[in-house]
């Protein structure tokens, strides 16, 4: 009779096959029930066995991993800026540089009294809700294209019982009134992109914007002008290599103050601009 497989023998047959360590880690604690666990709990139960249930489970998700699935859609849930959010294939895997978004908005907003702001493309409505966890005070707007989108939004609205609000809409077309801040993480990749096959099992409409990847950074930078105050902020999230690009679309369309903003790698990850405000009128932060 087969001694059954341990912890620690599941994990190493899993990077065998290829599977990142912390990949194979964080699946194996969503099949033992501890998705609240530390990585080093596993090192403190390594010798615990694991059920025939378990082990098909396990190596289950662990062939998706390899398939590309993201850990998230596997085990339903990603932290964001600290808040533990569900998502699945109907939604982006929110990625950690787009919590220098989420800071960006909080700085603008730091001395604003209920300070509005909207979420463009909002998805899980990790960028939304995370300003409404650090900012009680605030009017957070929501928006999306996408019924499948909003569906999982407004569940993780209600399960963390933040109050934001959501509108169906392409970007800004449905919205009404206007915000002190506008953040956006639109799709930005070029449709011809040779990394898209990594990306198959995320939807397509939230990753790929035309030829050049700008054609959706374009039509928020066009739309959003009628939705700021003077001194309202548009920022953007774009590919590492946009920040040129999203600049120049922004002062074109008459921001000042443009500049942008590293991420966890130091790569220009975000882009903002500010309205005129009578003061600040041609100005320039490089």
């Amino acid at each position: 009779m087969n001694s059954p497989l341990t912890l620690q023998h599941a994990l190493r047959q899993a990077h065998q096959q290829g599977l990142a360590r912390i990949d194979a880690q964080m699946l194996l604690l969503h099949v033992l029930g501890q998705p609240g666990a530390s990585r080093a709990w596993l090192l403190t139960h390594d010798q615990d066995p694991l059920s025939h249930d378990q082990q098909a489970q396990f190596a289950q998700l662990c062939a998706q991993r390899l398939d590309g699935v993201p850990v998230a859609y596997l085990t339903g849930c990603k932290e964001f800026f600290g808040l533990p959010l569900q998502v699945d294939a109907r939604v982006l895997d929110p990625r950690p540089d787009t919590e220098t978004l989420v800071e960006w908005v909080l700085d603008v907003v730091e001395k604003i009294v209920s300070p509005r702001v909207a979420d463009l493309g909002t998805g899980s409505g990790a960028i939304a809700l995370a300003v409404q966890s650090q900012r009680p005070d605030a009017a957070v707007t929501a928006v999306d294209f996408s019924p499948q989108a909003l569906d999982v939004a407004r569940a993780n609205a209600q399960r963390l019982q933040l109050p934001v609000q959501f509108v169906a809409s392409s970007w800004l077309e449905q919205v009404e009134g206007v915000f002190d801040v506008i953040a956006s993480n639109p799709p930005y990749i070029r449709e011809d992109d040779p990394h898209m096959p990594a990306l198959r099992h995320e939807p397509r409409h939230a990753l790929t914007s035309g030829a050049d990847g700008l054609q959706d950074l374009r039509a928020i930078v066009a739309q959003a002008p009628a939705h700021l105050p003077p001194g309202g902020w548009l920022l953007l999230e774009h590919g590492w290599d946009q920040a040129a690009d999203v600049q120049a679309l922004l002062r074109s369309a008459g921001f000042v103050q443009v500049h942008s903003r590293q991420d966890l790698a130091g790569v220009d990850r975000c882009t903002g601009g500010q309205i005129p405000d009578g003061a600040n009128v041609g100005e320039t932060v490089k």
